[in-house]
């Protein structure tokens, strides 16, 4: 009986450990219902900056102000493979280490591309059919993110050369990833004028954490109307909806 006994605590102080490895995910979260975005704020005390923030991710781009003295992002992209996830709320494409931007004299590493459907940011109230997120993060810990959107009206239909390549490896299923061997470059996802607004503002998703440095290009680039339906054929909506400035400023560098 005692050695029954001493497997059930040793089983227990096991389960402890092991639950004390794993990070607290957070509440379950998602883009509409009983968990969608204008409940965020109420799903987890962690996530109260998303309904509480004043400082909040994404804006309308509006009445930007001219500062001439915004220096252009420096972008230091190199190609390599990517990971595709399927997150269940969207794809994210993962990389490897090495590419970067330096914007205001502080280099910031690129992590991961986000894509959302339609765009996060709205321009004078008009949303693109597709957002792609370029997250970036400094050695203190500071994120910088550049958001490019796609629109099929843009290039008359034209197909995007990175998607091209990226979307015949989408995972289907939530929870899936697929590894693409090809050398992504990044910077395929860059217009040719990269004129910008910026921002600060917060994460797109909870906990929605603020402080965030935002870069969203003036120009958008083509996304093909086969292109966009891959997408939607998996995700029919993953955006959160805007949010309002209180007082920020937004200003452009050209």
């Amino acid at each position: 009986m005692r050695r029954f006994a001493l497997v059930f605590v040793l089983l227990g102080f096991s389960a402890l450990c092991a639950a004390a490895q794993i990070p607290n995910q957070g509440a379950n979260w998602s883009y509409a219902g009983h968990t969608g975005p204008l409940v965020w704020g109420k799903l987890d005390p962690a996530y109260a900056a998303c309904s509480r923030g004043h400082e909040q991710s994404p804006v309308d781009l509006r009445g930007a102000r001219l500062n001439s003295a915004l220096p252009p992002i420096e972008f230091h992209y190199i190609g390599g493979p990517v990971t595709l996830e399927n997150t269940g709320r969207g794809i994210v494409a993962r990389v490897d280490p090495g590419s970067s931007i330096v914007a205001g004299g502080v280099r910031y590493n690129l992590l991961r591309l986000e894509f959302h459907h339609p765009s996060e940011h709205a321009v004078r109230g008009r949303l693109t059919d597709l957002e792609v997120d370029l997250i970036h993060e400094s050695q203190d810990g500071r994120m910088a993110i550049v958001a490019v959107r796609l629109d099929e009206e843009r290039g008359l239909g034209l197909a995007n050369a990175v998607l091209a390549t990226l979307w015949p490896h989408l995972p289907a299923t939530a929870g899936a990833s697929a590894k693409v061997d090809d050398m992504i470059d990044p910077g395929g996802f860059l217009p040719g004028d990269r004129g910008y607004w910026t921002y600060t503002g917060s994460e797109l998703t909870p906990p929605c954490a603020e402080g965030v440095l935002w870069f969203v290009f003036e120009n958008d680039i083509s996304i093909s109307r086969g292109q966009l339906r891959v997408f939607t054929d998996l995700f029919r909506m993953n955006t959160r909806p805007l949010q309002e400035l209180h007082g920020r400023r937004i200003e452009a560098n050209e």
